[in-house]
């Protein structure tokens, strides 16, 4: 009997393994207070798993307060005693929280017995001026201790068996060559250790410190940056466990940093190596070498929340696990962006260089010298060039570096330069499947080109984990915005600023308001006016957008001197969203002198001002040979026919290679009127009045019967289809009488306009007499490279006989369209067709620029 009973005990102090354990590691800001203290008890008193090992860190900030202490012994600064005294109280406050009896009268023993022998060591290295490694190394991981000691004293105050582990008895480490900042894991003799400390105290509970461990001399030191979640990957490794997870104050891990890419989403999986790779560029995962010892077992290691339970985090785990997961999402092939700031590239050139072997050897031997840290290398196989980025800090050591290296070639000329080119950022995307998946460096690289950004440098391994750029640093917030949008459809977010809030410019804020949500949700079009420009007054919003339901009392309330310069670096000059347009629904010059800069700076432009498209002709051929040979847009539907698609219409003919011979037609919506109420007897000013009175013409009437207007979009039609004509070369018939064009003001002009009914009615009897109308039309006659506005005389049956109320109608006249040309017909005036043409028009950009078509 005796002897079964033995050799249960036995049985029961050996160390079991596998799936039975769950690995949990708590940082400082779980464990910062006592409150959040008792939720981890909770945490690991609800998990069902058979046997938990739990690794913690010391409470928030104590490390920071432990290596402070150091710095002002050694630095003979005093005020460490009292600096120790608030190491004390904190700890001392948070037992009495948490503990009572014996339980709290043992950890309060502990904690004076540690600040007793802590001060006597902080006294040596006072006197002493310095602290060695392991001195410090054994100052800074008492805080571990004290953690580890209250968490396992709460959990079994609440009835659950539990010990508490000092990792420096049991984890061996040996430092890594050449770099002192890390530390390799002694598996065979911690595994020794292990064993023992379990037979002295099995439990099913095991509380660890995180981030301390002992040399093989038994001396304390600790496993430096990320120690707490290497920790806990190494115990992971050790139990075989079934799961590491790794409690933090984020729901996950990022497909971006979401501080910089508010659309960032959490990413459900990540295989180990898009981890490595996302951790090793900066995004906040895990330490590369955290992966390390769970991989090899395939440890699913989990990120989760702490201060958020109901998030389900991002696993870390083998690639075949998580193929059958993403394999339906878009973001299957890239998992993440990351970025690298403050970084410069080097680059060493010459023709001296190629099939020179040991050149690169000789570049990198010197950067070695200097202990700088590569962090991307990028040769053309030309072997002409080398180069490779280093943190900036670094660079001018290596710059004198390669010069001395080099010297010799320099002066020989076999190498050109080494030169530097500072103030670079690396955005890497990152995803296991890239490399493998035609068409994705394309999509990457697209969405930068659209974004206007350059690339400086491209590096991509064949591993198929990553795709490296180097970029100018003040691109990159923009850049990784625009490679996220484009790869996780986190909607086409365009900045939007509109200049021009009259009666134009305030129906399209009325139509992107009532349409916003829908572009939104069903077409990841994600319109935002940063701004809204008047000729006195702007309007200027942070990322978000105006509130459109009340832009016009808010730019009552916080409008503020227009300034066209501010505002424009305003719209364009945030960072978060990559897309900028600038809509003009002005018809002002001046405003039209802008389009050429802004297209220059990487701004679309869409406009009905016809100004631009109208002005001097060198100026327009300098927009449309800017807009051919870039990735900026210029759109401009609604200058010739408000709504109707005219402009794309004549694109479409010419781009599918029919040849216009003559475009012909009625493009004054207000002159349209006119002319299809002038019948049945009516005086001509009487009709002019009427359509004054509804709203169809200019305050003064003259701006549309000189036809000045209807020359200007005869002019925009003529260049469109390759005749380079200038407005002064357009004979126009003014039907604005000779003796009223100087009259003083429009009412004067509406009061004599009836001493001129009698010209206008001779002219329409003629035309009636001989079964013709009266249409006022504008004529490209593309053949003979020229353009005319006129009154011209139409049968009854011809289709510009045909028109009611102000509708334009245009006749294209082709090589296809000979016969029976191609007819556009339909409302060309009005604030709700034009600002409609203008809304079509940037609908037409977001899809241009990557939105779902």
């Amino acid at each position: 009997m005796t002897d079964v009973s033995r050799e249960v005990s036995v049985e029961e102090k050996q160390l079991p393994k596998g799936d039975t354990w769950s690995v949990h590691k708590f940082g400082g800001t779980c464990v910062g207070t006592p409150l959040r203290i008792k939720n981890v008890a909770d945490i690991i008193i609800n998990d069902d798993s058979e046997r938990k090992l739990v690794v913690v860190s010391a409470m928030s900030k104590v490390t920071d307060m432990m290596y402070d202490l150091i710095y002002k012994a050694q630095s003979r600064d005093e005020s460490y005693i009292s600096a120790l005294d608030v190491v004390l109280e904190k700890h001392s406050t948070a037992a009495h929280e948490l503990l009572d009896g014996d339980d709290l009268a043992l950890f309060l023993s502990k904690l004076n017995e540690d600040i007793t022998n802590l001060k006597a060591m902080l006294r040596a290295i006072y006197i002493a001026g310095h602290a060695t490694e392991s001195f410090t190394d054994f100052v800074v991981g008492h805080g571990e201790l004290w953690s580890a000691h209250m968490l396992s004293s709460v959990i079994r105050k609440n009835g659950t068996d539990c010990k508490w582990m000092d990792t420096r008895e049991v984890l061996i480490v040996n430092p890594t060559g050449s770099n002192s900042n890390q530390v390799d894991p002694d598996y065979f003799e911690t595994e020794r250790r292990l064993k023992k400390w379990y037979s002295s105290n099995p439990s099913k509970v095991i509380i660890a410190t995180g981030f301390i461990a002992s040399t093989p001399q038994n001396i304390p030191t600790t496993l430096k940056r990320d120690g707490s979640d290497f920790s806990a990957a190494i115990m992971g490794a050790l139990f075989k466990a079934r799961q590491v997870t790794i409690w933090t104050d984020v729901d996950g891990v990022y497909s971006a940093d979401p501080r910089k890419v508010s659309e960032a989403v959490i990413l459900k999986t990540l295989s180990y190596q898009e981890a490595w790779e996302m951790s090793y560029f900066g995004a906040n995962v895990l330490h590369p070498r955290t992966i390390i010892p769970v991989m090899q077992y395939g440890i699913p290691i989990i990120i989760r929340n702490i201060f958020n339970l109901s998030a389900s985090g991002t696993k870390i785990c083998d690639s075949s696990i998580n193929d059958d997961e993403d394999k339906q999402n878009l973001n299957y092939f890239v998992k993440g962006f990351a970025t690298i700031d403050n970084l410069a590239l080097v680059n060493v050139e010459g023709t001296g260089m190629a099939g020179v072997p040991g050149t690169a050897s000789a570049i990198f031997a010197a950067v070695k010298d200097v202990g700088a840290n590569v962090i991307m290398i990028s040769q053309a196989s030309s072997e002409h060039s080398v180069c490779f980025a280093v943190p900036e800090k670094e660079v001018k050591a290596v710059a004198e570096a390669l010069q001395s290296r080099f010297r010799q070639a320099l002066d020989a000329g076999r190498l050109s330069q080494v030169a530097i080119i500072p103030n670079c950022s690396i955005l890497a995307a990152v995803g296991q499947k890239m490399a493998s998946t035609p068409g994705v460096s394309a999509s990457l690289f697209n969405a930068l080109a659209k974004a206007n950004i350059n690339v400086r440098a491209i590096a991509q391994g064949c591993s198929e984990y990553n795709i490296t750029v180097v970029l100018k640093r003040e691109d990159c917030i923009k850049a990784l915005r625009a490679v996220h949008s484009r790869f996780y459809l986190s909607r086409t977010t365009i900045a939007m600023g509109i200049i021009g809030p009259g009666l134009i410019g305030s129906t399209l804020l009325d139509q992107l308001r009532d349409q916003a949500a829908v572009l939104k949700e069903e077409f990841n079009i994600d319109l935002r006016v940063l701004g809204i420009i008047g000729s006195s007054s702007m309007l200027l919003s942070d990322i978000r957008g105006i509130d459109l339901a009340g832009w016009k009392e808010l730019r009552k309330e916080k409008g503020e001197v227009a300034n066209m310069e501010k505002f424009v670096q305003h719209v364009h000059g945030n960072h978060f969203i990559p897309n900028t347009v600038l809509v003009d629904c002005t018809a002002d010059s001046i405003v039209a002198g802008h389009y050429y800069d802004w297209l220059c700076k990487g701004i679309h432009v869409v406009t009905p001002n016809k100004k631009a498209n109208s002005g001097p002709l060198d100026q327009y051929l300098r927009l449309r040979a800017l807009q051919r040979q870039s990735y900026t847009h210029y759109f401009y539907e609604a200058t010739v026919g408000a709504g109707l698609p005219i402009i794309s219409t004549l694109r479409g003919l010419l781009e599918t290679g029919d040849r216009i011979l003559q475009i012909e037609g009625i493009f004054s919506g207000t002159l349209s009127y006119i002319f299809n109420n002038f019948k049945d007897g009516r005086l001509f000013s009487e009709v002019v009045a009427e359509a004054k009175e509804a709203g169809y013409t200019e305050p003064d009437p003259r701006d549309d019967l000189s036809g000045t207007d209807v020359a200007r979009k005869v002019i925009i039609l003529a260049r469109e289809s390759g005749v380079k004509l200038e407005l002064s070369d357009i004979p126009v018939e003014s039907l604005v009488p000779e003796p009223l064009r100087a009259s003083a003001s429009a009412q004067e002009f509406m009061q004599q306009l009836p001493k001129f009914d009698e010209d206008m009615a001779k002219k329409q009897q003629e035309a009636d007499n001989a079964g013709e109308v009266l249409r006022y039309v504008g004529v490209v006659d593309v053949a003979n490279e020229k353009g005319v506005v006129e009154l011209r005389r139409y049968k009854k049956d011809h289709p510009f006989a045909q028109l009611s109320g102000s509708d334009n109608i245009i006749a294209f006249t082709t090589r296809r369209y000979q016969n029976q040309p191609l007819i556009v017909r339909g409302p060309g005036a009005g604030a709700q067709v034009t600002a409609g043409g203008v809304f079509s028009d940037i609908l037409r950009l977001a899809s241009y620029l990557g939105a779902p078509s």
